[in-house]
């Protein structure tokens, strides 16, 4: 992951050595080489992740030095790389909170032990009440990502899923997938990991953004940094208000959107949400070339 962007352009390369050094680990070692085993562990993942979208920032601020984005979004672990894009969060700031978020979700789940499924083919409303039903006898689930309309993913103990998921059935779901995840993110289960990750906030060096950022647990603008603390503070047992973030940004006037990162996910979640909208994926060499045409 990465490698090649690296290989093509100093500046992302100078941001994967970076990384390595603010971490104390050969980040950019596991994302160009692996092994997968290393890299899909959630304190791992999640630098990874949060390091590679930041060097394509890099590689688009080097090529296009006079593009400003009218504002910032970014779907969960996301939303700091949007905050590092907006200027309220440096990128040491944002990878060691990256690292204390991956962490704390990792010792969360080995206490509380969850998983997470997708649900395709229903509206959230519906998925909303079938976890409430499920949840009624004790058990914990809930809406972990609203992604775009007909794509949901839950997130709970076994108890709840299962009594969810078998709801969901009944209920005309097209697909039900369970995620190759062992933690229930966005979900009560992650209290633990919310209150370690909070005391990481508090030690983190904030400015108030220079665009509007799109939170994603209130859907709306955040413009100060007490507003985005309490957004991020909240955000690992709450839902991820996406479609609804996308909805706002669009109406607000936004129509061209650049995604940055590894792959195309939040560009397709676009085009379900909106097809009007227009997204760009950026995060290989080639996929530059988009922003010439």
């Amino acid at each position: 992951m990465g490698r090649g962007l690296a290989e093509s352009k100093p500046e992302a390369a100078a941001a994967f050595r970076e990384a390595d050094e603010i971490l104390g680990l050969p980040l950019s070692r596991i994302c160009f080489e692996g092994p997968a085993g290393d890299l899909d562990q959630t304190e791992i993942t999640q630098p990874a992740l949060f390091t590679h979208s930041i060097a394509v920032l890099r590689a688009l601020q080097k090529r296009h030095p006079d593009l400003r984005p009218a504002c910032s979004a970014g779907h969960s672990l996301g939303e700091l790389s949007a905050l590092v894009a907006a200027g309220s969060l440096s990128f040491p700031d944002g990878l060691r909170l990256v690292r204390a978020r991956g962490l704390a979700m990792r010792d969360a789940g080995a206490k509380s032990a969850g998983g997470m499924a997708a649900v395709l083919g229903l509206d959230v409303e519906v998925v909303e009440a079938a976890c409430r039903k499920a949840a009624s006898g004790g058990a914990v689930v809930q809406v972990a990502n609203d992604n775009c309309p007909g794509q949901v993913v839950i997130s709970g103990d076994e108890t709840g899923l299962s009594a969810a998921l078998a709801v969901l059935e009944a209920r005309g779901a097209r697909k039900l997938v369970r995620l190759a995840v062992s933690i229930a993110a966005h979900s009560a289960l992650m209290g633990a990991a919310e209150m370690a990750f909070g005391r990481a906030l508090d030690a983190a060096a904030w400015s108030d953004p220079q665009v509007v950022i799109w939170g994603n647990v209130s859907a709306t603008p955040l413009r100060t940094r007490e507003e985005i603390r309490a957004d991020l503070a909240a955000q690992l047992t709450s839902r991820v208000r996406w479609t609804e973030s996308v909805r706002g940004m669009i109406a607000s006037g936004i129509t061209h959107f650049i995604e940055l990162g590894p792959g195309s996910v939040l560009t397709g979640l676009l085009r379900r949400i909106d097809k009007t909208a227009t997204g760009i994926p950026l995060g290989d060499p080639a996929s530059f070339s988009q922003l010439e045409t």
